[in-house]
C-alpha cells in the first residue's frame, strides 16, 4: 500500500508540473523512439513512441530499499550521452547463422540532490525491433538490498493480451486471452495439475504480448537477467498500468541483495507492425554479452527418443519398486534401434538412477538422488558403449526434486561422470516446492543455482535443458550450452490433465509469446493421438500434421521424437520427422495472428533444405503464402503433410494426406487446415 502511495502521488504531481529535462534516443530506422525526462520534483521517467504515436506513456523509474531511503525523487542528470552501436555476430546453432545486432545508446547519469548524493545510471537501447533499458548501481555499497523495483509501464489503451498469471514457482498455465482490464491472475490459483504454484497478486509473467487498436503489436519481457530476481508484472487496471513486481524470498524477507556496482537485467518491449516481427526479432539475445565459453562443437543440435513418455501414460514407471520400471537396459536399446535407423542421434532415459520411490510427496527430499547410480536392471555403461555404435548419443537425465543444495553438492562428480562416458547434454527438472522453504523457482537465490549450473555445465562439456527453470532471457548467447528449455505447459500436459490437456490454440499463442524468449523443449511428434489403450480420459488436442509442424514452428537445436516406437513403425507420416533439420541458417514467418494461426518457413544450414510448418486454432482454417524464400536456381524435391478432409482434433485426428508438390520458388500455395490442424511441408534440394 505505502508503494501504491508513493507511485499515486509521483503521478500526481508529473500531471502538474513541468519537465525541466528531455532527452531523447532514437533507432536506427528512426521508427522507435525513447524519451527520458525529469520533473520538477526529481521524478526520471521515460516515453516510447512507434512511428510518432504513443506506446508507453510517461512512466515512472525507482527502487526501494531496506534500511536506505528510496530512489525516485529528488534528482538530477549530471550528463547524459547517446551513441551508436552495430555488429554482427554468428550463432552457434539457433534459429538463424548471422544476428544483426544494431542500436542507438542513450546513458543518463543521475545524482540525488540531497545529502545521501546517491548516484545511479540508467541506460535506453533503441532498436528497429524494440526498445530495451536497465538500471546501473554504479557507487561502492556491501549488501544493498531491494525490496521492490518500482518501474512503470503506462499503456496508451485497453489492449488484447495474452498472458499466464505472474506465479513465482511455475510457468506451466494455459494461455488467457483478455483486454487488459479483463486480467484477473488471482483465478488461476490452486491449479490441481501444477506441483508447485505460488501466485501472490494480480500480475503476469513475462513475455506478455499485446495487440493495441491501432494494430501494433507489444510484447513485453526482460533480458541477461543475472544474479536477480525474476519480474513479474503487476496489473493496475485502473491506470492501464503495469510496474515491475520482483519474486521475493520468504526466508530473508527481500527481492535482491548485491554488492554494488551491478547492473540490473535489461527491461525490454518488443514493438512490431506485423506479428510475425516478434518471432523473427533478436531484441533478447542481442542484450546479452558475448560468448564466454568459445569452442563448443562437442554439442551437435539432433533429433532423440526417450524413455520417458510411456511413464506419462502409464505403461512403465521410473521407479523400479512399482514392477514396471522403464529405464531398463533391454528397453534403452530397442531405443537406440531404432533411432539409429531413423536419422535420430540422441536417445534421452528418465528413472535411470536410484531414488525414484521418494522424489515427490515428502517435505524432505534432500539426499534422494545421487545422480550417479543406476538401478540394478540399466547398465548405464553399457547402454552407452551401444548407443555409440549405432551412432545415438545418450541423454542424462538430472531430476532435482526442487533440492538444489543437493544437486549443488554434486554438479562435479554427476558431471565428471558425463564427460568420462562422453555424454553432453542433460536434461534437468526442479519439480515441486524448492527446498530450502521460502524460496521460489524464479526468485535471486534459485536464478543463481540455475547459473551455477550452467557454469558447471560448461567446464564439463555439458549442455543443460532444463524444465522446471528460470525463464529464458537470452543467456544463450553468452553461454550456448543453455540449449532449450521447458518454462511452458508442454505436451505432458496432454496425457494427464484433469482440464483435458492443451486446447488446440495453445502453441499458436506460444510462439507469439514464451518462444518469443529462447528455445523451448516442448517434445512434439504423438501419433497415438487418442493415447489409447492407456488413457481413456485424455487425448493430445491436435491432429498429426499439426503435430509434425511443431518441428518447424517451435524452435530448439534439440527436438524430440516422443511417442512410443511401435506408433511409429510403419507410419508413412514418420518421414518427415526423419527428414527435418534441427538447426537453421535463417528462419521467415511466413504468415499469423496470435492464438489463430502461425507458419514458418526455416532453412537448414549446410544442406540449403527448406521446412514449413503451419498449425491452427479450433478453427477449420484456408492460408495462403508465398514460396518466395526458396533459391530460385535451385530445384526442389517438395512434399506435403496435410490433414486429410475429414480430419478434425476431437475426431479423426489421425488422418492426413501426403503428396509430393510440382511448385517454382516464389510461386504461392493454399493449404487449409483442420480444426486443431496444420501441415508441413520439406523442400529437399535435389
Amino acid at each position: 500500500m505505502k508503494n501504491l502511495i508513493f507511485i499515486l502521488i509521483l503521478l500526481v504531481l508529473w500531471a502538474g508540473c513541468s519537465i525541466n529535462e528531455n532527452i531523447v534516443v532514437k533507432s536506427p530506422n528512426g521508427k522507435n523512439l525513447i524519451s527520458f525526462a525529469i520533473d520538477t520534483t526529481g521524478t526520471p521517467a521515460y516515453s516510447v513512441k512507434h512511428n510518432g504515436k504513443p506506446v508507453i506513456t510517461p512512466s515512472l523509474m525507482g527502487f526501494d530499499f531496506k534500511n536506505f531511503p528510496s530512489t525516485g525523487a529528488e534528482m538530477k542528470i549530471l550528463n547524459s550521452q547517446v551513441s551508436p552501436f552495430s555488429e554482427e555476430w554468428e550463432m552457434p546453432w539457433g534459429e538463424q547463422r548471422i544476428v544483426k545486432n544494431e542500436y542507438n545508446e542513450l546513458v543518463v547519469n543521475l545524482v540525488e540532490v540531497n545529502e545521501s548524493g546517491r548516484k545511479l545510471n540508467i541506460y535506453f537501447r533503441a532498436y528497429n525491433d524494440g526498445v530495451a533499458f536497465r538500471y546501473e548501481f554504479p557507487e561502492t555499497q556491501k549488501d544493498l538490498i531491494i525490496t521492490d523495483e518500482n518501474t512503470q509501464f503506462n499503456l496508451t489503451g485497453d489492449h488484447k493480451v495474452w498472458w499466464i498469471p505472474g506465479d513465482w514457482d511455475i510457468y506451466e498455465h494455459l494461455y488467457n486471452t483478455t483486454k487488459f482490464t479483463e486480467i484477473d491472475a488471482l483465478s488461476k490459483r490452486w491449479h490441481d495439475a501444477l506441483a508447485q504454484s505460488y501466485i501472490p497478486e494480480n500480475a503476469v509473467n513475462t513475455p506478455v504480448t499485446m495487440k493495441t487498436e491501432d494494430g501494433l503489436y507489444l510484447s513485453f519481457h526482460e533480458a541477461n537477467l543475472t544474479d536477480y530476481a525474476g519480474m513479474t508484472l503487476k496489473i493496475d487496471k485502473e491506470n492501464l498500468s503495469m510496474t515491475s513486481e520482483l519474486v521475493g524470498s520468504d526466508r530473508f524477507g527481500w527481492k535482491v541483495k548485491r554488492d554494488a556496482p551491478f547492473k540490473t537485467p535489461w527491461r525490454t518491449i518488443q514493438i512490431a507492425e506485423k506479428p510475425g516481427e516478434l518471432i523473427e526479432s533478436k531484441l533478447i539475445v542481442n542484450l546479452n554479452e558475448p560468448d564466454k565459453i568459445g569452442d563448443v562443437s562437442w554439442f551437435k543440435p539432433m533429433k532423440y527418443m526417450g524413455i520417458w513418455w510411456e511413464m506419462h501414460l502409464g505403461k512403465s514407471s521410473w521407479d523400479m519398486a512399482s514392477g514396471k520400471h522403464g529405464a531398463t537396459t533391454k528397453n534403452a536399446k530397442a531405443f537406440i534401434d531404432f533411432a539409429s535407423q531413423n536419422n535420430i542421434k540422441g536417445l534421452l532415459v528418465e528413472g535411470w538412477n536410484t531414488g525414484w520411490e521418494r522424489w515427490i510427496g515428502f517435505e524432505d527430499r534432500e539426499g534422494v538422488f545421487d545422480f550417479v547410480t543406476p538401478y540394478p536392471d540399466y547398465d548405464l555403461e553399457e547402454v552407452v558403449s551401444y548407443g555409440r555404435e549405432k551412432g545415438v548419443d545418450i541423454i542424462m537425465h538430472h531430476e532435482t526434486s526442487a533440492a538444489p543444495r543437493t544437486y549443488d553438492q554434486q554438479l562435479d562428480t554427476a558431471y565428471a561422470l558425463m564427460n568420462r562416458l562422453g555424454i553432453h547434454s542433460v536434461k534437468t527438472g526442479y519439480v515441486g516446492k524448492i527446498i530450502p522453504k521460502g524460496e521460489y523457482h524464479h526468485g535471486q537465490w534459485m536464478v543463481n543455482h540455475y547459473r551455477r549450473v550452467l557454469e558447471k555445465g560448461a567446464e564439463y562439456k555439458v549442455a543443460i535443458n532444463a524444465h522446471e527453470p528460470i525463464k529464458a532471457t537470452g543467456i544463450r548467447r553468452t553461454y550456448p550450452n543453455a540449449i532449450s528449455r521447458e518454462g511452458l505447459r508442454g505436451q505432458e500436459f496432454n496425457a494427464w490433465s484433469s482440464d483435458g490437456g492443451n486446447p488446440p490454440e495453445h502453441l499458436s499463442i506460444v510462439a507469439f509469446t514464451r518462444m518469443l524468449s529462447g528455445p523451448i523443449d516442448f517434445t512434439p511428434g504423438v501419433f497415438n493421438i487418442k493415447l489409447e489403450p492407456y488413457k481413456k480420459d485424455n487425448q493430445v488436442n491436435t491432429t498429426i500434421a499439426h503435430q509434425l509442424a511443431l518441428y518447424v514452428v517451435v524452435y530448439s537445436p534439440i527436438q524430440m521424437a516422443c511417442d512410443l516406437v511401435e506408433n511409429y513403425e510403419g507410419n508413412r507420416a514418420f518421414q518427415f520427422i526423419r527428414d527435418v533439420g534441427v538447426d537453421w541458417e535463417q528462419t521467415r514467418v511466413l504468415e499469423g495472428e496470435p492464438g489463430d494461426f502461425v507458419i514458418i518457413a526455416r532453412e537448414e544450414r549446410e544442406t540449403g533444405n527448406w521446412f514449413v510448418g503451419g498449425i491452427t486454432d479450433e478453427n477449420e482454417r484456408e492460408a495462403t503464402f508465398y514460396t518466395d524464400f526458396l533459391d530460385p536456381a535451385a530445384k526442389y524435391a517438395v512434399t506435403l503433410y496435410k490433414d486429410s478432409e475429414n480430419a478434425h482434433w476431437e475426431y479423426n485426428p489421425t488422418e492426413y494426406d501426403i503428396e509430393p508438390l510440382e511448385i517454382k520458388p516464389g510461386e504461392p500455395l493454399t493449404i487449409k487446415m483442420a480444426p486443431g490442424g496444420g501441415f508441413a511441408i520439406s523442400f529437399m534440394k535435389r
